[in-house]
């Protein structure tokens, strides 16, 4: 085989078993985790649900909208899923956000904003240049500044 082709045929190989071990994802063992897999994937891929990261208040908004837009389970079972999330994928562990580079759902996961406000970030960020503070992010119309505050040490310029 041409040097060339075993390349091509070892980077299929690569990114096939790497797409296979992210859609076979497997959660951390936990008060939770059932009925974390069974709310979540009714909708979209483990790798998915788990991937903000996010302190116990983003998780309740994210909670929150995934309530609003049908998930079905009970109060106690919500809470079980909200505790292992809580538990299992803190902000900690997350990178600082570049706000610069970031896209909308990151700005919306990571600050806990609404769709809207990061929209409006990335809005005012394409029509007026990098942000290089947090005051210029504060500029921003429309966008919750206590949430923008309270996070401020999690955003890079």
């Amino acid at each position: 085989m041409a040097p060339y082709m075993r390349l091509a045929f070892l980077s299929s190989t690569s990114l096939l078993l790497f797409s296979f071990a992210a859609s076979a994802q497997v959660l951390p063992e936990g008060p939770g985790k059932a009925e974390t897999e069974r709310l979540c994937k009714g909708c979209h891929e483990l790798a998915r649900s788990v991937s903000l990261r996010q302190d116990r208040g983003g998780w309740e908004i994210t909670m929150k909208k995934m309530v609003a837009m049908g998930i079905k389970g009970n109060e106690q079972e919500f809470n079980l899923v909200l505790e292992y999330l809580v538990k299992n994928y803190p902000a900690e562990d997350v990178p600082p956000l570049h706000i610069n580079k970031a896209t909308a759902i990151e700005i919306e996961s990571r600050l806990s904003l609404r769709r809207s406000q990061a929209s409006a970030i990335i809005k005012y960020r394409n029509e007026n240049g990098n942000f290089k503070t947090i005051d210029d992010l504060k500029k921003v119309p429309g966008i919750d500044l206590d949430k923008i505050e309270a996070k401020k040490d999690r955003v890079v310029f």
